[in-house]
């Protein structure tokens, strides 16, 4: 298609992939989706669909996340525009470029794919981005009852933020500690109003994220703000279910065509010298108010993108942890990762999420070791392993993740 080109929509759920190829220097692109009114502009902070907010209200715009293929990698917005609500006239699909301008992202791309038989319903490439940090790259929009998609290609030097602030999202941006005061003198309580107080303002958006790489594998979460309250973490799994299309699942990926089953664990060791592990097999889904302040929220097996395990860690009590290894296994379905794609998302309730990629499995692996959280004088580092282990024979994936760490635990075998 060429730029301000339009064409018809004859699906009721699309896919939206939004591509480029990857290499040396290129930053790393973050796709996004507002559903805006008949006014041009969002009705409220939540019709803005991205990587910290990753599923609309409605349930109509889901972000489904990255996945490598070779040289180029995908971002994937999921519109079933079925479900989207009559007040919504437009679905705006950005791009959001962390690290540099769009001028060093080659094949930069947007597709928009039917979600049911995968078939490619519209292509727009963009190829004169210089220094532009956020580009609307289309649009999904109604005509006369139907939907149609139009190319867009407009960019912004003032990245995600600048973009979303056009379209009326109240964006809540970093700002420093302030500097510490004396301690203020004691007053009389106030007497309470008669006047009821005002209700508290929405939160503005965070748009701001961590990514870890190989060259910058590590991350403070106190540098970050995630020093309180709990954070989650999140996988997101991709494998190939048939030609055009791809399956996906949040926390544990159970794909019906493939019935692929994993399962997210982890290991933990207390300053206490307590040691455990988190995880389906044999019940053991932790606690998050208790020790080891670790907890599987369930074992999903219904393949339901909106639900899926998760896991939380309190982080009201990081001083109780020595170390935590989350990693994840092949309960069924596969005998190798070889050929999923997966990226990793810690979120704490306040500060930055974290979030990586892992790499491609080039091994008949099926455990991997995604992140190893350490206590460092009080402060938890994250940090980014991505490694895939083969266990010898008969020996169960955790027996060789425990081997490769040194957790140093008695295994018997259990069941779900």
């Amino acid at each position: 298609m060429l730029k301000g080109a339009n064409v018809p929509v004859p699906a009721d759920s699309v896919r939206v992939e939004v591509g480029w190829s990857t290499g040396p220097e290129v930053p790393d692109v973050d796709a996004s989706a507002l559903l805006l009114a008949s006014s041009g502009r969002v009705r409220s902070d939540g019709d803005l669909v991205f990587y910290n907010q990753a599923r609309h209200t409605s349930g109509a715009v889901r972000h489904e996340g990255k996945h490598p293929a070779g040289g180029a990698v995908t971002d994937t917005l999921a519109v079933d525009l079925a479900r989207v609500e009559p007040a919504v006239e437009k679905v705006v699909v950005a791009a959001s470029a962390d690290g540099g301008n769009f001028g060093r992202v080659p094949g930069l791309r947007i597709r928009v794919l039917d979600a049911g038989s995968g078939a490619e319903l519209a292509r727009f490439d963009s190829r004169d981005a210089t220094v532009e940090t956020a580009f609307v790259l289309g649009e999904l929009y109604r005509r006369q009852g139907a939907w149609k998609f139009r190319a867009v290609g407009q960019g912004y030097d003032s990245g995600l933020a600048g973009l979303a602030t056009d379209f009326g999202i109240t964006v809540d941006e970093p700002q420093a500690p302030p500097p510490p005061s004396a301690p203020a003198p004691a007053v009389p309580a106030a007497t309470p109003s008669s006047h009821p107080s005002p209700q508290s303002a929405p939160r503005p958006v965070r748009l701001s994220k961590v990514t870890l790489t190989k060259e910058a594998p590590t991350v403070s979460l106190a540098k970050q703000g995630g020093t309180s309250g709990t954070m989650r973490v999140n996988l997101d799994w991709q494998t190939r279910r048939q030609p055009g299309g791809w399956g996906s699942r949040l926390g544990r990926a159970l794909v019906p065509q493939t019935g692929l089953d994993l399962d997210l664990c982890a290991l933990y060791e207390l300053t206490d010298g307590s040691k455990g592990v988190v995880q389906a097999l044999g019940n053991t889904f932790g606690a998050l108010h208790r020790p080891p302040y670790v907890h599987l929220d369930g074992d999903d097996r219904t393949g339901a993108v909106e639900t899926g395990e998760n896991l939380t860690i309190n982080l009201d009590h990081r001083e109780r942890f020595r170390r935590i290894l989350i990693f994840v296994t092949i309960y069924e379905g596969a005998r190798s990762f070889a050929g999923l794609h997966a990226a990793v998302t810690l979120t704490p309730r306040h500060g930055a999420p974290v979030g990586f990629s892992l790499d491609e499995c080039t091994l008949p692996s099926t455990v991997c070791a995604l992140a190893l959280i350490t206590n460092d004088g009080g402060d938890l580092v994250v940090r980014r392993e991505s490694r895939f282990l083969v266990p010898e024979r008969g020996m169960s994936p955790q027996r060789a993740v425990d081997r490769a760490y040194g957790w140093g635990m008695r295994w018997t075998p259990g069941r779900k």
